[in-house]
């Protein structure tokens, strides 16, 4: 049948993952760093994806499209309240009962070299950022992550982020700061976590938009604080 449907185009979409998130019914989702129309009878055609788009890559089209399947829908979303969405499925992580109280050893400095560390916070020319090591992180690694200031933090200018929780594309402001800093090196470290792929592309493609050539490296962590992998 013809009908309206949503239309991503895939020029425009920078991978943000906000109209991912912001489609309940499950009918857009991302691969290869890209927003996609994966299911034609998951889109409901009435576009409460489009104002969470900060590019304007979705738009209406009509065209030959399966109907919008409600019951299939429905049963898709009834699953995922049983399994839960990777990033706020409620866990339990089992540890090994600490070794002595805090006040027992030694306290470890700080590595935080800067204020503010929140990526929609931090002035574009702040006087640390020239010179500086960037470490772009997600919110979460730093209390996955048991070792996060000694292996990352230390040495490093730390911005921090959830593109999930913010609901902004971070693209543009890194950019700039790339841009307009005499930044050393990109690391960026992120959660396993789908939401947290947003990030990981916000901060890769403003690297390549600063017209820059640096050194970086992108390293994920697990929920139960392993790292995963590093990837250049």
């Amino acid at each position: 049948m013809k009908r309206k449907i949503i239309h991503i185009d895939q020029q425009r979409c920078n991978g943000c993952g906000l109209c991912a998130n912001a489609c309940q019914e499950g009918a857009i989702a991302m691969v290869d760093g890209k927003a996609r129309l994966i299911r034609d009878d998951y889109c409901d055609g009435l576009g409460n994806c489009l104002p969470h788009c900060p590019t304007g890559a979705i738009t209406f089209v009509e065209r030959e499209a399966a109907p919008f399947d409600e019951a299939a829908v429905k049963a898709r979303m009834a699953a995922q309240s049983a399994h839960g969405c990777p990033g706020s499925a409620a866990r339990s992580l089992n540890r090994p009962a600490a070794p002595s109280p805090l006040s027992e050893g030694p306290v470890l400095a700080s590595q935080l070299r800067q204020w503010p560390v929140q990526i929609k916070l931090a002035p574009v020319n702040a006087p640390w950022l020239n010179g500086a090591h960037l470490l772009v992180a997600a919110d979460c690694t730093a209390y996955a992550y048991g070792n996060f200031h000694q292996q990352f933090l230390k040495g490093r200018v730390c911005l921090i982020g959830c593109p999930k929780l913010d609901g902004v594309d971070y693209t543009e402001k890194l950019s700039q700061i790339l841009r307009e800093n005499e930044v050393k090196s990109l690391t960026v470290v992120r959660m396993e976590v789908p939401c947290c792929g947003g990030l990981e592309h916000a901060a890769v493609t403003a690297l390549k938009n600063s017209g820059k050539f640096l050194p970086w490296q992108v390293v994920t962590v697990s929920i139960d604080g392993q790292i995963l992998d590093a990837a250049r």
